[in-house]
């Protein structure tokens, strides 16, 4: 599972067949302690539900083409869950 935070939307101005109504969302991906890592990613948002600040899991390549309504739509990213929380586990209890 990969953690992002919604930080921005894109607005397309051609639409591909499938993506029609298919919000297009920045997404920062986020280390296991919720830090930002690596560059900033457009995700299709499989939820349609996803706002700026809100965690999110998301998942990259054939997977998240498979997420949305009409499957092997062109996308690298989506959005497959809205995050309530995450509880972390002290490195020092770490097994």
């Amino acid at each position: 599972m990969l953690l992002g935070r919604v930080i921005g939307s894109v607005v397309p101005c051609v639409v591909t067949p499938g993506l029609a109504g298919v919000p297009m969302l920045l997404v920062q991906p986020l280390d296991p302690s919720l830090r930002p890592k690596g560059k900033v990613l457009v995700a299709a948002d499989a939820t349609r539900m996803a706002g700026p600040g809100e965690l999110v899991s998301y998942e990259g390549g054939r997977e998240a083409a498979m997420a949305l309504d009409e499957t092997f739509v062109p996308v690298d990213h989506a959005i497959v869950a809205i995050v309530d929380g995450v509880d972390l586990i002290p490195e020092e209890d770490r097994g």
